[in-house]
């Protein structure tokens, strides 16, 4: 045994899977997109500026539309945010609706159920988006990557 460990994945292949189908899923219903990005350490005090910054880093305000969403996770800091662009922010029902979703997200993560809780939250974010922003072949579809992004 070496003195450097392999670090653990933040969340294990099979899980990461699951969770890129979810996405793919929901994601064929509407011309939305989702993103899921994981970190060990939010780099803010408050999650949602972190998930601002990345939501820009990852020019999800970029979608034809506006109706991105991003769900962000800092694991160990027990932190998570989730931001929806100004579109379906508004068209999905307000703070209420982003509230809701984050409850029930927030339930899986205490039971340490967090693979099932992102499909569960990713779930509920597609149908507020198909619901809004059905799917249309005339808008360019899969205007972003499906896969988790790992931060640091």
């Amino acid at each position: 045994m070496g003195l450097f460990r392999k670090k653990k994945p933040l969340l294990p292949p099979e899980d990461q899977e699951k969770v890129v189908v979810c996405i793919q899923d929901a994601e064929s219903k509407t011309t939305g997109e989702l993103r899921v990005f994981l970190e060990s350490r939010c780099a803010y005090v408050d999650a949602m500026d972190r998930a601002r910054e990345l939501f820009a880093g990852l020019r999800m305000h970029e979608t034809e539309r506006r109706n991105a969403v991003l769900v962000y996770m800092a694991i160990d800091d027990q932190q998570f945010a989730i931001m929806g662009d100004e579109e379906i922010y508004k068209q999905a029902g307000g703070p209420l609706f982003w509230h809701n979703a984050a409850e029930q997200f927030k339930a899986y993560l205490k039971e340490g159920k967090l693979a099932d809780g992102l499909c569960v939250c990713v779930n509920e974010l597609g149908k507020a988006l198909a619901q809004h922003f059905p799917y249309d072949p005339s808008i360019p579809h899969n205007e972003l990557p499906d896969e988790i992004v790992f931060g640091k």
